[in-house]
């Protein structure tokens, strides 16, 4: 299992903040209240990860424009594509998660569509 996936998405412990260094040097500080830990593969982790990395890199391109003055609804196109991008992203970690990670036979299926519920209304 590709473990820049798992320590992005998937924490072991029992809360507090987490920073991890992702594979392209990112590094990403969060927090969690909550502690699972997953034995499986995600098969979607490269793809997460390519999507992520063209996000930020088009984030620091709307940076640019704002620095250079752009034109303010230029730059607001940029964010909405720039949203956009991360919302598939985020469609594809949630059908990655639903695939393998409640339908683990090992996982407590109760535990996982809660936590699962919680992470959607934060997201929403």
């Amino acid at each position: 299992m590709n473990s820049e996936y798992r320590n992005f998405y998937h924490t072991e412990g029992h809360g507090g903040e987490h920073t991890h260094v992702l594979e392209d040097g990112t590094v990403v500080t969060h927090s969690h209240d909550h502690s699972h830990a997953h034995g499986h593969t995600h098969t979607q982790t490269k793809a997460v990860i390519n999507r992520l990395s063209r996000a930020i890199g088009h984030l620091e391109y709307v940076k640019r424009m704002v620095e250079e003055g752009q034109d303010c609804t230029d730059v607001l196109i940029q964010i909405a594509a720039v949203r956009s991008a991360l919302n598939n992203t985020a469609k594809i970690i949630l059908k990655d998660h639903m695939e393998h990670c409640i339908t683990d036979e090992n996982a407590d299926q109760d535990e996982q569509i809660a936590m699962l519920n919680d992470a959607i209304n934060k997201f929403f």
